[in-house]
């Protein structure tokens, strides 16, 4: 490991317990590691959010610099109550 740096950590006995318990059964060589793959799915965790974010903030940015007229809600309501009526139309039968 390259320039790593020893720090000192607080943990919960609960925390604890659950790292010690995969040291014991070999999941991982010791407690440094177990934390060190803590923390790298951390990070992933916290980059897919951003990802995520980012491509929800592009599509609301998208729809709102859409040129084509809003769609009123009397027209969201007509056109879910369509869609709802095909749904439940379709199904109709099964699993009977």
């Amino acid at each position: 490991m390259q320039n790593a740096e020893k720090i000192s950590v607080t943990m919960t006995p609960e925390m604890m317990q659950v790292i010690r318990a995969s040291v014991a059964s070999g999941e991982y060589a010791s407690t440094s590691e177990a934390l060190r793959d803590a923390v790298r799915i951390w990070q992933r965790e916290r980059q897919e959010h951003a990802e995520r974010m980012a491509a929800i903030r592009q599509r609301v940015k998208a729809s709102a610099d859409d040129p084509r007229p809003s769609v009123s809600a009397d027209e969201v309501m007509t056109r879910l109550q369509a869609l709802h009526a095909e749904t439940v139309k379709g199904h109709d039968g099964e699993g009977r």
